[in-house]
């Protein structure tokens, strides 16, 4: 009987042994050359804003330089895609948002596995969304939209930045809550939707606050409502949705993944740092006055979250029949 098999197993076990001490080697000194952070969306915004914050404060906890790269286009797709298929090095991050979560539920075939492609590494913040009407709109509060609305069926409109966005999504649940029809408007950009409703052209948005205060502080929209559980420290007399519709909660959120294989002690150390960064008081501080509530959360509490939001968005997509353009 030949004996190859045995000496193949043999020097196959001799080679993971030997590739052991050299992975621990590279956890231990990583990271020794630049960090990529993808960022799935165009410059200029809160993902944005936020991957160019962190990576100036990651740069300097490792001592290593920290760039952000945008890729965006095909709903975040395009951006996350890259990342699920680079090197399992720690040398390519893809800060991730609520339409991680979104777009399994909206497209039939997507080119990567939204959890098992990926090793997550921590949920770094969350914002709710403001509800902002036209000024001229007989309406100022949740229950006075509903009864406008009531009396008026289809004749409402919401402007959001495309479907399936979070915006759209926003506002489904509150048609399904509330039991009203609005008519959904969607837009190619936050910009034109803004301008158009502050002109009157549509009624309602939902937006981050960043992407509202600029609008908001002149008069040329007024604040509805606020989307999360609790209402915000920025807006504080400006009430939830949840205070008339009980359980009504979406938040837009932000959190760090690397593609799946990622050695363990980097996505461990890679957690620490990042966790350290966002849980800083001045780092808390600063993007409180936006509107953004910092976290810094377990690998496993981050993809936990991940999980329940595909969970929730799937049955309203389904619901509602929602598709992507």
């Amino acid at each position: 009987m030949s004996v190859t098999p045995f000496l193949r197993a043999g020097a196959i076990a001799v080679a993971m042994a030997a590739a052991l001490p050299a992975q621990a080697e590279s956890a231990a000194e990583y990271p020794s050359r630049p960090i990529r952070i993808i960022v799935p969306y165009t410059p200029g915004a809160i993902n944005d804003v936020l991957a160019r914050r962190i990576a100036q404060r990651l740069s300097e906890s490792l001592k290593q330089s920290v760039v952000v790269e945008n890729k965006p286009g095909g709903g975040t797709v395009i951006g996350t895609e890259y990342v699920a298929r680079a090197d399992p090095d720690g040398y390519t991050l893809l800060q991730t948002a609520a339409a991680h979560s979104i777009n399994p539920n909206l497209m039939s075939k997507l080119p990567y596995d939204t959890i098992k492609s990926f090793s997550f590494i921590t949920l770094v913040g969350t914002s709710p969304y403001v509800m902002i009407a036209t000024p001229n709109l007989p309406a100022n509060t949740v229950p006075e939209l509903v009864a406008l609305a009531k009396s008026k069926p289809g004749t409402i409109s919401y402007a959001s930045t495309g479907n399936g966005g979070s915006a759209h999504l926003m506002g489904e649940l509150l048609k399904d809550m509330a039991k009203i029809d609005l008519m959904h408007v969607p837009y190619k950009g936050l910009a034109q939707g803004l301008n158009d409703l502050s002109s009157g052209q549509v009624q309602l948005s939902f937006s981050t606050y960043t992407g509202a205060m600029n609008y908001l502080k002149p008069g040329r929209v007024k604040a509805i409502a606020v989307t999360g559980k609790e209402r915000m420290s920025v807006l504080p007399d400006v009430p939830t949705i949840a205070e008339t519709f009980p359980g009504y909660d979406a938040s837009g959120w932000w959190g760090y993944v690397a593609p799946a294989g990622t050695p363990q002690p980097i996505v461990d150390k890679l957690n620490r740092e990042l966790v350290k960064i966002v849980q800083s008081p001045d780092f808390k501080e600063q993007f409180k006055s936006e509107g953004v509530q910092m976290l810094g959360t377990t690998p496993g509490e981050f993809k936990a979250h991940v999980e329940r939001e595909m969970e929730i968005w799937g049955k309203l997509v389904k619901k509602a029949n929602i598709r992507m353009d």
